[in-house]
């Protein structure tokens, strides 16, 4: 039996799951003044709703329609507030909110090499990644990014916090030739890294373990080919930092005679199961190469503009078909893990870069944070959109304050108006993590006392006087 709702078609389960008046039951029902669905085939919907049962979503039409059609444990109703997919944050390091501010104004290779590492190899163990997690979760949460990739350190601690505060995730362990956090180098991270992606495949439908290793100038030829062949063999993803700066695509050329992303080309690396970060300075050859290959491309413009990394190419890389999302780096490097930021930075960045207002639409920049990210980590076909079979990951963003009045398109209030404090409500896999701006799944209070005193303890060290 098939009900047809506003050319919308939703396949009815039996009869014992109606009621008299053949109305369906289902866990949750949530609306929205708009409806942004990223669905080309329903874009916006006004006064529109959502059915959702068994963690998926089950119709997606106008509000009337789906309240006379199916009656929910419960209904958010979202008068007042837009109704969208959960942001997509492609690359971050969830941990490091607890370096958050540690060291700035400086180079990457500054940076990374005389603060971070030194700062990661004295401090990190498995209350810091825990803590830090949980921070995180509560950061990503409270501004709406329901889907993460985490390239950090300790993956089993990171997934027990992530299978409990709800939300869904990337975990990749990050792999390195040098020592690193309880390694001693390349062998035993890569090692634990493969063990934790047999251990974690197929465990928790909300967690996908992934190989990482960390970035070309980091890993030797050899260690990037078992990286991906790991990766093929548990059939699994590969992120990796790929071209971020000037600086490494002259370390790459001069070591290997190649540019970074013509390194791994020569490698055999490149294929549609790998999203590579940042990816700042690929040259027109390059692009199209990327394109061919299938890769995704996760663009981090906070991080890249903080660090003086420079501007990606983004323009290009759509034009080429390139799978592009968007991340917010590691906070320490950003400071936050706002999605919203990433954004609005996107679409001003492009159109300065190119002289063009029209070089990137709030509408291709709304669908990079959501379905966009969504396909460049080859979840496309779980999350990313409104639409009929998806995970029902969604959040509510209200539209009552100053800021967003009056409005005429939703779309554009998202991308050009709207941040982090707008979140409302957060939904994963039907399961509401945030309503009214409360946390339901995380304690506050707790992270926030735990986080303070394990950057009391860092302080103290790392500045005695």
């Amino acid at each position: 039996m098939f009900f047809v709702f506003s050319s919308q078609i939703v396949i009815a389960w039996s009869n014992s799951n109606s009621d008299a008046q053949g109305t369906r039951s289902v866990e949750l029902i949530v609306g929205g003044d708009f409806v942004v669905t990223m669905n080309d085939a329903q874009p916006v919907i006004k006064n529109g709703a959502v059915a959702i049962k068994d963690g998926k979503i089950i119709a997606v039409d106008k509000k009337d329609q789906i309240l006379a059609s199916y009656k929910a444990d419960r209904t958010l109703p979202g008068e007042g507030m837009v109704l969208m997919p959960g942001l997509v944050n492609g690359h971050s390091h969830s941990a490091m909110v607890l370096f958050r501010g540690l060291a700035d104004d400086l180079a990457l290779e500054d940076w990374l090499l005389n603060y971070i590492f030194p700062a990661e190899a004295k401090f990190v163990d498995e209350n810091f990644i825990r803590i830090g997690e949980q921070l995180a979760c509560w950061e990503m949460i409270r501004g709406g990014t329901t889907t993460f990739v985490d390239m950090y350190f300790k993956p089993d601690v990171a997934s027990e916090v992530v299978d409990e505060c709800g939300l869904r995730a990337i975990i990749a362990p990050s792999s390195i030739d040098f020592p690193s956090p309880n390694f001693q180098g390349w062998d035993d991270a890569f090692a634990a890294a493969v063990d934790f992606v047999k251990r974690w495949k197929g465990k928790n439908p909300r967690i996908i373990p992934a190989i990482a290793p960390h970035a070309p100038y980091t890993v030797s030829p050899e260690h990037l080919t078992q990286a991906i062949e790991a990766a093929r063999q548990y059939d699994v993803p590969l992120t990796i930092h790929l071209a971020e700066t000037k600086t490494e695509v002259e370390d790459v050329q001069q070591r290997y005679n190649a540019t970074p992303v013509q390194h791994l080309e020569n490698l055999g690396f490149l294929e549609p199961r790998v999203f590579a970060a940042h990816v700042v300075w690929p040259n027109e050859s390059e692009i199209a190469l990327m394109a061919k290959r299938g890769i995704g491309v996760i663009h981090n413009p906070d991080s890249n503009l903080k660090l003086a990394s420079g501007f990606a190419p983004i323009p290009a890389m759509l034009k080429a078909g390139i799978k592009v999302g968007l991340g917010t780096d590691g906070a320490s490097s950003n400071n936050d893990l706002d999605m919203w930021e990433a954004i609005r930075l996107t679409a001003f960045i492009h159109k300065g870069t190119t002289l063009d207002p029209t070089a990137v639409p709030a509408k291709t920049v709304l669908r990079m944070a959501t379905l966009g990210g969504a396909e460049a980590l080859g979840l496309a076909d779980k999350i990313g959109a409104i639409k009929v079979g998806l995970q029902a990951d969604l959040i509510q963003v209200q539209l009552s304050e100053p800021h967003l009045t009056p409005i005429y398109d939703a779309i554009s209030h998202l991308v050009y108006t709207a941040d982090a404090q707008d979140v409302d409500t957060v939904i994963v896999d039907g399961k509401v993590l945030m309503h009214k701006r409360e946390m339901l799944t995380l304690n506050p209070d707790r992270i926030r006392l735990e986080a303070t005193s394990i950057a009391e303890r860092i302080d103290a060290e790392l500045r005695p006087n």
